[in-house]
């Protein structure tokens, strides 16, 4: 029986005058395991207190009407899970590192930049070939130095959202709390934008009206370089960012969902990306949302939250989950659900660190490593396309991020091949330059359909891990490589905080203009604040009989043929990973975003992208003064590391700040003695 057939034969609705689905492709960022509410089954010793913290209903509702993807696997990181779903490559042959938007190597113009090379294609593209609407929402950090790189250069016909791997939640601009650095433009300007065929520019206040938010002060971004604002739960950091619920920039997210749902023309196939914020740092939410998950939790007879963190992070999941529930009761009240697919994933697990204040439990680890809490994310299938003779239940078998560019490619109609980039070879070939790897992508829908395993081979997770399910390889140093508890972060954890050393983000990720800051530790500090385990040519583990990856199986002479099988699969994969020049930070990005009315984009072979702009009397005096700034970062500070250090020192003051556990999440003890009282 064809593929079709089956799923006629097991209930699947396929709209008569269209067999192909909608698909509506959902990826959330920084989404721990145990913040879903579904994988709270109450067998642990404080699920009831975790149950009342952490609320996904409509998540939880489309996992059990669809399939459940226990063994989905990503990259450790955004970037390169971002780049791989949407090229259908592997992480390690397609972008395994999170470069900066500002980063340009003239001398190869197809991959000389961040995320996916320029003459790779992209997912919508494939999906626009097959005859669909293609429309992004949210998230993108797949690169965009110039317009090929941006979701509009990839395929999707329209794009409301931002480029880079965070920015705020309320003005939109990308601060050192959220990114981690201070780039070549000093953070000076904002990164929000829309594309669509008849305008390419920055996030307007006339757009952001469209969105539902209606104050201007949205887009005053104030140009200076604050390191380490001082941030309300609200998300205010002046005056001019106390702004209304609506103009928070996941309610804006949503708006703009919901617009296309309403607008889109049913005889057509849609294909919408929509890749929240949520709940990637900075922790902001608005402050009603705060409000309502502490009344859950009294209601439900638990603990107050004890961490700040905890709290925002809680608030943010609800958020979220009442954001998928309205775009898809928009679905269904436009008459799409029956013929539509819903994909829905993270893009890796679960942040462990302060401020990331995610939970994994009882998985170990998190972002940043390829254990267990890193790499293996939330993840399902849903709507009416699903065969009904499939719902409710769990696949077990091992899918990979970049398989969903295949999957939807095959629903769609249309080959996986990339006849671009195999054409792009022939002139890098000639140039000496990196040549772009095929297309990896398993379809698994067939698979998922019959619930067989659509990787039964070693399955190139990274540079350090391999996956032979259900035996894993997991090699070289390993950050994060801890356990916790079903309450994390908590008091114990930021009291801790002292002794232990504070947890942060992977300090080589710190950078000031595109160069790791050294804030001066000793390698042994260092391994100690980011629990650096030492896995040297490989641990092994059984991850199906040991999900929590507490028993390393190396040692074991039973194992030792598996065990060199494995190491010698990950040396193998490693002599072919791709690694070009992705070049270094250019001044080029700022002028561009400063001409442009001070939003980052494109900035290579641009002159034509943008459309033409009538600035505000604001926007020509930052002009003045953002040309003045600029200017001596590129003729100063650029050429001297010495002075970079000196001019980040002026404005931090002692480096160590930054590991001030303090900025970053505060125990709520007294405030819960207070309400006591």
């Amino acid at each position: 029986m064809t593929l079709l057939g089956l799923l006629l034969a097991s209930g699947t609705a396929v709209a008569a005058q269209n067999a192909k689905p909608h698909v509506l492709l959902l990826l959330a960022d920084d989404y721990g395991w145990a913040n879903w509410g579904i994988h709270n089954t109450g067998t642990g010793p404080q699920d009831k207190q975790l149950q009342a913290e952490i609320h996904t209903p409509s998540l939880d509702k489309l996992a059990t009407e669809g399939v459940r993807l226990d063994r989905h696997y990503t990259f450790r990181i955004c970037s390169p899970s971002r780049s791989s779903l949407m090229s259908g490559r592997l992480p390690m042959h397609v972008n395994w590192m999170n470069t900066g938007i500002t980063s340009n190597n003239p001398k190869d113009p197809v991959s000389g930049s961040a995320g996916i090379p320029r003459n790779m294609t992209g997912m919508a593209a494939k999906m626009k070939e097959a005859g669909y609407r293609t429309h992004m929402v949210g998230k993108w950090d797949a690169g965009a130095a110039t317009p090929q790189h941006t979701p509009w250069g990839r395929g999707f016909e329209s794009f409301f959202g931002y480029m880079q791997h965070a920015n705020d939640y309320w003005n939109e601009g990308i601060g050192f709390t959220a990114v981690g650095e201070v780039d070549v433009c000093l953070d000076k300007f904002v990164d929000f934008s829309f594309y669509n065929e008849t305008f390419k520019g920055g996030v307007s206040a006339e757009i952001a009206a469209e969105m539902g938010c209606l104050k201007d002060t949205a887009y005053n971004h104030s140009r200076t370089v604050e390191l380490l604002p001082q941030v309300s739960p609200t998300g205010c950091v002046n005056e001019s960012y106390c702004l209304p619920d609506s103009c928070y920039e996941e309610a804006m997210l949503r708006q703009r969902c919901l617009q296309i749902i309403e607008q889109h023309d049913l005889s057509e196939p849609l294909f919408l990306f929509f890749a929240p914020h949520l709940m990637h740092t900075p922790l902001q939410v608005p402050d009603r949302y705060l409000t309502k998950i502490d009344k859950m939790v009294t209601d439900a007879g638990a603990q107050p939250f004890d961490s700040s963190n905890r709290r925002l992070y809680a608030a943010m999941v609800l958020y979220l989950d009442e954001t998928i529930g309205a775009v898809v009761d928009a679905m269904k009240t436009k008459g799409m659900w029956d013929n539509t697919l819903v994909i829905f994933t993270s893009d890796n697990g679960g942040p462990i660190y302060e401020p990331g204040a995610a939970n994994n439990y009882p998985l170990k680890g998190g972002k940043y490593s390829d254990w267990e809490g890193g790499i293996r994310t939330n993840a399902f299938v849903s709507g009416g396309f699903v065969p009904a003779a499939r719902r409710g239940s769990v696949h077990s078998g091992v899918v990979s991020i970049a398989d969903w560019y295949g999957t939807v490619a095959a629903l769609a109609g249309v080959s996986q091949e990339d006849k671009a980039a195999e054409d792009a070879n022939v002139w890098l070939k000639e140039k000496g330059l990196p040549l772009l790897p095929p297309v990896d992508s398993v379809a698994q829908w067939q698979h998922i359909v019959s619930g067989t395993n659509g990787r039964p081979d070693t399955l190139y997770v990274s540079n350090k891990a391999v996956l032979k399910y259900p035996w894993k390889l997991v090699a070289s140093d390993q950050v994060y490589s801890i356990w916790f508890g079903q309450q994390y972060p908590n008091c114990t954890t930021i009291e801790g905080i002292a002794d232990h050393g504070p947890a942060l983000p992977l300090l080589d990720e710190v950078h000031l203009f595109g160069k790791s800051l050294d804030l001066g530790l000793s390698a042994a500090a260092i391994a100690r604040i980011m629990d650096i385990e030492h896995c040297g040519d490989g641990k092994l583990f059984n991850v199906e009989e040991d999900p929590t990856e507490h028993h390393d199986l190396s040692g074991d002479p039973k194992y030792a043929s598996l065990l060199e099988e494995l190491r010698g699969d990950l040396k193998k994969f490693n002599e072919g990973l791709f690694e070009p020049d992705r070049g270094e930070p250019v001044m080029e990005a700022c002028w561009e975003a400063m001409r442009a009315g001070g939003f980052y984009g494109p900035y290579v072979d641009s002159a034509d992208f943008y459309s033409p702009i009538q600035k505000t009397p604001k926007q020509k005096a930052d002009d003045v003064t953002d040309k003045a700034d600029l200017d001596y970062v590129e003729q100063v500070l650029l050429p001297n590391r010495t002075k970079q250090i000196e001019w980040f020192q002026g404005r931090v003051g002692d480096l160590t700040k930054l590991l001030h556990g303090d900025a970053f999440d505060k125990c709520l003890k007294p405030r819960l003695e207070a309400l006591v009282v």
